[in-house]
């Protein structure tokens, strides 16, 4: 499986650009002088790190990141209080608020009315920075605004912005003590989950003993948009593509770690400013989707709150950690594709192209044909023992 290197720069008119020095050190003093003039608002000069918990607001939901989702641009909304990882905010003393430790950040480093608040890597920018005050007002002191769920719209997935600060109900916020969870935090959504466990054993009657259902629901938990979003034939579509490639990638659950260990020393990349701390062969593919290279096992670390770069072998120890590496790569990564595998599904455009943001390079437009057949029979199989059409697209 493949993933895009990590890029770095900040985010302005939809393109990532380099800040040079002059420009940033601007921002910078910008961002002191703000908090320099109402310290007192913060409330949180105490915390040497940070607190984390909930944030409700309008209709008794909270602050939520769309689909569990922890890449750069993706939505934060609000959404049903459900205690997911997807939800711990975490306020940090530098003026910060993080979900999946990325910021949340006024897009473009706008400061107009409706300027949409969105996830971001972070970087100290004044777009980034936010005042809880004693109002229940979340202010982005740069813009002089407050969050804000746009609409007044109490419904899930209303998108959050920043408005001039009126006092009404969708500019009030509810910050909930350190490390709190709201009550009913279920692990695992396994009662909601399309795929039974008898319908699991049948479609890997031979699978190693490490790729537990349980281990499987647990991840579920990290992105609580797969197999949960659209219609149910959507939904079951979506469980079976992903096992189907799983089950693929690893000869039908068999295989915990790459079988060629001729392969383990090319899967470091010493471009990458962290290097291999794990050590050269340290990074070969493993779990459902086969995580491999340095750079991946950093991303879907630091998304997952794991230390992945440094402890890679937990994605081989752990199934619960093993599911969400390989969840995350399906939820968040476009791999050689063009969307990501999740996004291809929910929009209906064909279990083709998750083959081709998975190893499209190496099997796509003709390159390995018999590979491809392999990965549509499996979904083929598996999206008749759910009862569901496969539907169009199932080549790439």
């Amino acid at each position: 499986m493949r993933s895009t290197t990590p890029r770095l720069g900040w985010r302005t008119s939809g393109r990532l650009v380099r800040v040079g020095f002059a420009a940033s050190t601007i921002l910078a003093a910008i961002a002191a002088t703000v908090f320099a003039a109402a310290p007192e608002k913060l409330g949180l000069a105490a915390e040497s790190s940070s607190s984390e918990g909930p944030i409700i607001g309008l209709a008794g939901k909270c602050i939520d990141v769309a689909e569990g989702n922890s890449a750069n641009g993706t939505a934060v909304q609000l959404f049903d209080c459900n205690s997911t990882d997807a939800q711990l905010v975490s306020r940090r003393a530098d003026g910060t608020l993080r979900v999946f430790g990325k910021c949340l950040d006024a897009r473009d480093f706008g400061t107009a009315d409706g300027t949409a608040v969105h996830l971001w890597d972070c970087h100290g920018g004044p777009n980034q920075q936010w005042v809880v005050n004693e109002a229940h007002d979340i202010v982005n002191p740069a813009a002089d605004k407050c969050l804000d769920v746009r609409d007044s719209n109490g419904s899930n997935g209303a998108r959050l912005q920043i408005w001039t600060c009126t006092g009404a109900a969708n500019q009030k916020w509810t910050t909930t003590k350190p490390g709190a969870r709201l009550p009913g935090r279920v692990p695992a959504r396994s009662a909601g989950f399309v795929v039974s466990e008898a319908q699991f054993n049948q479609m890997f009657p031979n699978r190693n003993s490490f790729y537990t259902y349980s281990g499987l629901v647990t991840a579920l938990s990290a992105h609580p948009g797969f197999a949960a979003t659209g219609s149910d034939t959507v939904r079951k579509q979506e469980a079976a593509a992903f096992l189907a490639n799983a089950g693929h990638e690893t000869g039908g659950l068999q295989h915990i770690v790459e079988q060629n260990t001729a392969n383990y020393p090319h899967y470091c990349d010493p471009n990458q400013s962290y290097g291999c701390p794990a050590g050269q062969d340290a990074y070969y593919g493993r779990g459902p989707i086969q995580l491999s290279w340095n750079y991946n096992y950093k991303a879907a670390g630091d998304a997952l709150g794991i230390d992945l770069l440094n402890d890679p072998g937990l994605v081989q120890n752990d199934a619960a950690v093993a599911w969400k590496t390989a969840l995350w790569y399906w939820n968040t990564q476009s791999g050689p594709g063009t969307a990501t595998p999740h996004d291809s599904m929910v929009n209906q455009a064909g279990f083709g192209q998750t083959i081709r943001s998975i190893n499209g390079a190496l099997e796509c437009d003709g390159k390995n044909p018999a590979q491809v057949q392999s990965r549509v029979d499996s979904y083929q199989h598996f999206a008749h023992i759910l009862g569901v059409a496969p539907g169009a697209g199932l080549s790439c």
